[in-house]
């Protein structure tokens, strides 16, 4: 028993427009009658960047600056041609990063 499935990770740097559009696309897949797992929340990429505060002196000084990027994942189950047609004219907001398999 094969199962097709499409899997998609969404990707951004603000949790409010990615949970957005992770609901957004699981309303369309629902109401065009496919099965959907998920959003599973994924770990938070944290990237930290340390630099001096002044060129040549004052080595103890330093600043931290991080950026969090955060990401769902979201499989549909045996896709249909009109759940694939809803999702291609579906408006996903800015900022939020798709990639589908």
């Amino acid at each position: 028993m094969s199962t097709n499935k499409v899997r998609f990770t969404l990707k951004a740097y603000d949790h409010r427009l990615l949970d957005n559009a992770c609901s957004k696309i699981v309303e369309t897949v629902k109401r065009a009658g496919g099965k959907v797992v998920g959003p599973v929340p994924l770990p938070t990429e944290v990237e930290k960047v340390t630099i001096l505060r002044a060129v040549h002196k004052y080595k103890d000084s330093r600043e931290q600056f991080e950026s969090r990027t955060h990401k769902r994942l979201i499989d549909i189950i045996n896709p249909s041609k009109e759940t694939m047609d809803a999702l291609s004219h579906l408006d996903i907001p800015s900022g939020v990063s798709i990639n589908a398999k």
